[in-house]
């Protein structure tokens, strides 16, 4: 009789590491993504975009410093420092353009 418990190798590692610490940070991360990209659209493409951009690129920031927190590959780690370093100034310009757009 099946105890409906998955008892396959590859799967009890896999729900391991969902346990992960990595993992968690990431699911966090994706989850607050999501939610700030679903937005209320105005029917302005450029403002819709632009509110959209910010949650994404805070998403790419948000991942790339959980590689940071617990990745060791160092060609990762400083394609991750560069994600930061150019998405934060993309969200400021961003953002500068909703405040000059009275958005």
């Amino acid at each position: 009789m099946h105890d409906g418990m998955d008892h396959d190798p590859m799967a009890m590692e896999q729900a391991e590491g969902a346990r992960s610490p990595s993992t968690e940070a990431f699911i966090a991360a994706n989850t607050r993504m999501h939610q700030g990209m679903d937005i209320d659209f105005s029917g302005n493409a450029d403002v819709d975009f632009v509110r959209g951009m910010i949650a994404h690129h805070q998403g790419a920031i948000d991942m790339a410093k959980v590689e940071l927190q617990y990745g060791k590959d160092a060609a990762l780690r400083k394609l991750a420092e560069e994600i930061i370093k150019a998405q934060e100034g993309e969200i400021s310009m961003m953002k500068d353009w909703l405040k000059k757009n009275g958005q």
